[in-house]
């Protein structure tokens, strides 16, 4: 039964992809197509789980990025997009793919993007992470008559599977899913009401951990005269403790090593290295012998670092006196040696293509320099984002068209800079908030917008003494501290 279900899926897939020569997808049909999909890899449903949860935000990100530049008219400058996703489990048996399976109901999935069209996307992304394409079969229909007037006219239903085939397969069902979902809206009382007291309880359980936590930090700051010490995600109290207690027996083992990171901030993050800003970065899967080892190589990289800041100022140079920066919460960390390469790169590239910038004339803006984007952007704090491999004239054209724009957000920058932490105190003292932050990924304007609204609730009883993180999604951490979405619904308004 299964070897006839899996030649069906193959003669499907075959039949579609004729199709993708015909004509291409529009954006509503392909949100329409991956719905499957967005089900089982969203973040919200990885409220228990903050490294996949972050994982699947910051792919389905990349993702989006990809999928917008196909609909682009004109759009030529692919370059290949690999992905990872941890995908809700539904029936392993239906799947002979090696993927890694956890206990946890999910799996992970990689596949790289080299796609050009949507259609042909939409594929690559359902059939790697072993979804079915069998609701594309309309879609296959529905193109070839459009394309082939004279051809006779396919069956016009849509194909739609009985409950019984979710029933019998374990399935789920996606419409029966957005239906309960529209449903059961959550709105922040009633979230509130149902997690409070899990929360509470959570936050009770850590308090000496957090104590530990915080003694510890202060210790090795002062022992090894560090800048600081942090962390690159949401790890739990408990893993950082074990973190800083691995850093002091380092310490007490091999005391030489670590004085040469005196001045620097530490930060514990998936590798092992110089960060592209100067922190020591220390990988938490490495043992003590990688660390020592990058304590030891510290005094090596005050030649790279001078490199850095002299190709820097060459590029700066070469765009008008506009200056590079590297933002630590906006940008996938690198290492000191991957940011060289990306400035040589691309100094390289615009040393070659002779860019009619008039000296200093763009003195005063800022610009961020990204591998992984593909179209150049203006962010909300008024820097620019430039993609590495961005076409020259396209980029002097942005740049021009949007430098009085960046220079007016730049100049907002420190009022909503301002702003921002005046209704973060403002919110912590209403609420007797213990803390209130937000990730990195929610904007400063997120945040304020999200502030403004509580400001207006009541909500005292609630949150009096926990830990309230501005996120994108609900869910109560391991040590708990509450997430909310920042655009949350307020029940005040719902029917």
């Amino acid at each position: 039964m299964f070897c006839h279900w899996e030649a069906v899926k193959r003669l499907c897939f075959k039949k579609l992809q004729q199709v993708v020569q015909t004509r291409a997808l529009s954006g509503a049909d392909a949100i329409n197509a991956l719905r499957p999909f967005y089900f089982a890899v969203h973040p919200d449903f990885f409220g228990q789980h903050p490294r996949e949860r972050e994982i699947n935000e910051n792919s389905l990100k990349r993702l989006n990025g990809y999928l917008e530049n196909l609909q682009k008219p004109g759009f030529r400058s692919f370059k290949p997009i690999q992905l990872t996703f941890y995908v809700r489990e539904r029936e392993q048996n239906l799947s002979n793919v090696q993927e890694s399976f956890s206990s946890s109901g999910f799996r992970a999935v990689s596949f790289t993007l080299r796609t050009r069209d949507l259609l042909s996307t939409v594929l690559d992304i359902l059939n790697s992470c072993s979804l079915s394409t069998e609701h594309l079969q309309s879609l296959s229909n529905s193109v070839n008559t459009s394309s082939n007037p004279g051809t006779q006219k396919p069956f016009p239903r849509p194909i739609k599977w009985d409950k019984t085939y979710y029933s019998f397969t374990g399935f789920k069902d996606p419409e029966e899913e957005l239906e309960q979902a529209q449903r059961m809206e959550t709105t922040l009382s009633s979230w509130l009401d149902n997690n409070e007291k899990s929360a509470e309880k959570k936050l009770k359980d850590s308090l000496p951990l957090r104590e530990e936590l915080d003694r510890l930090k202060d210790e090795l700051c002062c022992q090894l005269q560090l800048s600081d010490i942090r962390w690159q995600r949401s790890w739990g109290i408990a893993h950082r403790c074990s973190q800083l207690h691995s850093l002091s027996r380092l310490a007490q083992q091999s005391p030489e090593a670590p004085r040469n990171a005196k001045g620097r901030t530490v930060i514990f993050t998936d590798r092992s290295g110089m960060s592209a800003t100067g922190h020591v970065m220390l990988g938490t899967m490495d043992v003590h012998h990688h660390w020592t080892k990058i304590f030891e190589r510290l005094p090596s990289y005050s030649e790279l670092q001078k490199k850095v800041l002299l190709l820097e100022d060459h590029i700066s140079h070469l765009l008008g006196g506009i200056q590079i920066t590297y933002v630590e919460e906006l940008q996938p960390t690198l290492t000191l040696e991957e940011y060289y390469s990306i400035l040589d790169s691309f100094y390289n590239r615009a040393r070659n293509s002779r860019l009619p910038f008039h000296p200093r004339s763009l003195r005063g803006l800022l610009i961020i320099l990204e591998s992984d984007r593909y179209a150049p952007s203006l962010h909300e704090l008024g820097h620019f984002i430039i993609p590495t491999s961005c076409d020259f004239s396209a980029l002097l054209w942005f740049i021009i068209t949007n430098a009085q724009q960046a220079r007016e957000k730049l100049e907002k920058k420190e009022e909503l800079m301002k702003l921002e932490k005046q209704l973060v105190e403002a919110a912590v003292d209403k609420f007797c908030l213990q803390r209130l932050y937000k990730e990195p990924s929610v904007s400063s304007v997120q945040m304020i917008h999200s502030c403004k609204r509580l400001l207006e609730e009541d909500l005292l009883p609630y949150l009096q003494g926990m830990h309230l993180c501005i996120s994108h999604f609900y869910s109560v951490l391991q040590d708990g501290d509450l997430c909310i979405p920042w655009n949350w619904k307020s029940g005040r308004h719902t029917q």
